[in-house]
């Protein structure tokens, strides 16, 4: 179950959305939500003000015509309460019946009305207020002195506050009656009703808010899922088809499914054009958007197959010959590509692998000796299925026809791999209107050489020296026989060869064997053929017929560097 805060933090995640490249990907329902909720709290919340100012205008003049009423009854009340003071002479009397009248239409806590003379002084005060000393401040008696015997508004201050009301002049009293209500304690009223108001705005709009949320998500769900799909897509950087399984018919499903469309058509394009470049290359075009004509000198290790007896084969199956190639480069490209190695160049029968540009292994050249095994495993492979379906047609028919024996010759692919190492140049090479991948040095005629080799030792692979230094750093899984030290034709210094076997596959005797061969070749190294020749009397290692035949009956020449020299490649 998850815990709050992680429920908490995936929920904001649903509502700010993603980052992406330190940038946040804000969802679109969020963005629609969030302008139509502030569209309509401003709208309703200005409205509603609006209609309150209007109504406070409103009840302000309603007001007003109220006080007008109270103050003619009071000013009425007044006038009687002075003929009454002149038939009793009691002032004290009269003021205080004049005061109890006012009061009885005093509603609020601020309400006031009171009779002030010229000279500023009360004649009486009715409120729920104490009576303050000064009435009114010097804006509301000079107006009162312009309009010494009339009536009209007034608007006046006591105490700090604000207040509006009606006066009178009352000339039996010698006074100014005057009627008011305090302005803050008006407008409180229809404040606290307008925060009423905007309080029932913030709750139905928070509703319709959540109310819309879900549904304009309901709506745009698959702009949501496209937008995911994309972000899976840049992350995992390979096109996807994005569900739109009931979909509903509208332009964000024609939106989604032209996408589907259009990464359809990238992918297969894609597809087509990692299979004419190497891996490596096609990445790079994938994250920088561009191939440039580019390259630079790196340590790599090259492994260089060839089928041998190809020219053979091609005579006996004719075009039918590239039906067999396909069968085994399937295979044995897999197989490269498993151990990190890129597919330089296909040749008809020969192909270059490159190990070392996608990780920069330290372990390249154990990558390429365990691809050389595997490519003759898969050759060895093909033999068998072949044999096991010679048994089959033979078991049908009693026996193969001389074609058919021809063919089957032909089709028990045998395979050299030759396999060196250092810096070569690796880039790209061309024009911008064609170029190609290419492995350029002299450790790459080097790797082809060692191949060539394999036909004369009858070894299926044979490495440098570097190779072999550089795969028992690796892995002790490999005994690597030195083979020769030869000189092939067009270069001026020798290469000691070696042959990689697993040591898993080593028995007593071919252990034997190849302890003798090693103690031999010392010998032939320092020229004692003879001496040499006796300690391989008895081998049945496949290559050590060349060396009896070197040695046959001969002496070591005089200049015997234990190098021996290729005649041809």
């Amino acid at each position: 179950m998850d815990s709050p805060s992680s429920f908490r933090f995936g929920l904001l995640r649903s509502i700010l959305g993603p980052k992406v490249g330190g940038a946040r990907v804000v969802p679109l329902v969020t963005k629609i939500v969030l302008l139509f909720s502030v569209f309509i709290l401003v709208s309703n919340i200005a409205s509603n003000y609006v209609n309150l100012e209007m109504n406070k205008g409103e009840l302000v003049g309603l007001t007003d015509r109220l006080l007008v009423k109270d103050l003619s009854e009071l000013y009425g009340f007044a006038a009687t309460q002075g003929e009454i003071l002149g038939f009793n002479g009691n002032l004290a009397e009269a003021v205080s019946a004049i005061e109890m009248s006012a009061s009885k239409n005093l509603t609020m806590d601020h309400s006031v009305a009171f009779g002030v003379r010229r000279d500023g002084s009360l004649l009486f005060w009715a409120s729920k207020q104490a009576a303050p000393q000064s009435v009114l401040d010097k804006e509301a008696r000079d107006k009162l002195a312009s309009d010494a015997e009339g009536e009209g508004k007034l608007d006046f201050s006591i105490g700090g506050s604000r207040y509006f009301g009606v006066f009178k002049y009352n000339n039996q009293w010698k006074a100014f009656i005057v009627r008011a209500e305090e302005t803050k304690e008006f407008q409180a009223q229809t404040d606290s009703i307008f925060l009423r108001i905007v309080g029932m705005i913030l709750a139905m709009t928070l509703v319709i808010t959540l109310v819309g949320a879900l549904l304009v998500r309901r709506i745009l769900r698959y702009v949501g899922r496209i937008t995911q799909s994309i972000m899976g897509m840049q992350k995992d950087q390979k096109m996807a088809l994005i569900d739109f399984a009931g979909a509903p018919n509208d332009e964000i499903s024609y939106l989604g499914l032209s996408l589907n469309s259009l990464s359809s058509i990238i992918d297969n394009l894609m597809r087509i054009f990692r299979r004419f470049v190497t891996r490596d290359i096609a990445q790079r075009a994938f994250d920088e958007r561009e191939i440039r004509l580019e390259g630079s000198t790196k340590d790599l290790t090259l492994l260089f197959t060839d089928i041998k007896g190809f020219t053979h084969i091609t005579e006996t199956l004719g075009m039918d010959v590239i039906d067999v190639l396909n069968l085994h480069y399937q295979r044995a490209i897999g197989q490269i590509h498993d151990e990190d190695g890129i597919v330089g160049s296909i040749i008809g029968d020969a192909l270059l692998a490159v190990f070392g540009t996608l990780s920069g292994s330290s372990e390249k050249s154990l990558q390429a000796l365990r691809a050389g095994f595997l490519v003759q495993q898969v050759a060895a492979d093909l033999r068998e299925s072949m044999g096991a379906l010679r048994e089959e047609i033979i078991g049908r028919r009693g026996a193969l026809t001389e074609e058919d024996e021809a063919v089957y010759q032909a089709v028990l692919l045998e395979v050299g791999v030759g396999i060196d190492g250092g810096d070569v140049y690796y880039g790209n090479i061309g024009s911008y209107e064609r170029m190609t991948t290419t492995v350029i040095g002299d450790n790459v005629n080097s790797a082809s050489r060692l191949e060539s080799l394999t036909r004369i030792y009858k070894v299926p692979i044979i490495c440098s020296e570097l190779v072999k230094d550089e795969a028992e750093l690796s892995s002790s899984d490999y005994r690597f026989l030195e083979l020769d030290t030869v000189l092939v034709k067009g270069k001026t210094r020798g290469k000691r060869i070696f042959w990689p076997l697993k040591k898993s596959d080593i028995g007593p005797k071919l252990a034997e064997e190849l302890d003798a061969f090693s103690s031999g070749l010392a010998s032939y190294y320092t020229g004692a053929w003879a001496q040499a020749g006796s300690a391989w009397r008895d081998l049945t290692l496949p290559f050590i017929a060349v060396f009896r035949d070197r040695i046959a009956g001969r002496e070591a020449p005089s200049d015997w560097s234990g190098t021996w020299a290729m005649t041809a490649k």
